[in-house]
């Protein structure tokens, strides 16, 4: 009897020390994916629609540049200036090309948590301590740089500055990765759009500038 009862044992122990064995590790998240993830990215796959106005006037509706992104076909319409433009990104030509110009930048303003999984030929540095350059707050920072080959702004750099919770406070832009920003601003007054994280003002330090990203909608399959 007590030798059926050791053998149970034994039996129980060599399975459980098998399961353990079998369990893959858990991936540690990149700090890209830490920031992506606080402004919603595990909902992205289940956008069937994302709209927005880029710039203008809270007072005037129709200023700015405004989308309608469908991130599943690549199908974009731009409205700006009464005039309206529809397009695949799958499918350009020289006209429609200038309008994806708008749209890759507007995008990067609006969607930069996301940008840093979704952009190819980047280097991201570790994270540090860093003192903001609006706020002048003690942050977190990192640093994404474009390579010298591809996309529209070759070899640039932005500082990222993100909170404790992984989320976006200010940013500076640095064109051809030179060692003085040539634009820093903040990112404020975020709002949550079925889970999709973003910053609609974007502030100088100086003076009463504050470029828009607006009328946001987000709609989910």
């Amino acid at each position: 009897m007590k030798k059926i009862f050791f053998l149970s044992l034994l039996m129980i122990f060599t399975s459980c020390k098998q399961n353990e064995e079998k369990k893959e590790p858990v991936k540690e998240l990149t700090i890209a994916e830490k920031i992506a993830n606080a402004h919603g990215y595990e909902k992205w796959n289940q956008v069937k629609t994302f709209e927005f106005t880029f710039g203008g006037k809270i007072e005037d509706s129709s200023s700015g540049r405004s989308w309608v992104w469908n991130p599943k076909t690549n199908d974009i319409g731009l409205t700006t200036n009464g005039e309206t433009t529809e397009y695949n990104r799958n499918n350009m030509d020289s006209i429609t090309l200038k309008a994806d110009r708008g749209f890759i930048n507007d995008k990067f303003w609006a969607l930069i948590p996301f940008q840093l999984i979704w952009d190819e030929g980047t280097t991201i540095s570790e994270p540090e301590k860093a003192t903001s350059p609006i706020n002048q707050k003690d942050l977190n920072k990192i640093i994404i740089t474009y390579s010298n080959q591809g996309g529209y702004t070759p070899g640039d750099a932005y500082d990222i500055y993100f909170d404790d919770d992984y989320i976006i406070r200010e940013w500076s832009y640095r064109k051809g990765n030179t060692t003085e920003p040539s634009l820093s601003n903040t990112f404020e007054n975020y709002s949550d759009y079925n889970g999709i994280k973003v910053a609609q003002y974007h502030k100088k330090a100086e003076g009463d500038w504050n470029l828009l990203v607006r009328n946001i909608k987000v709609e989910l399959e």
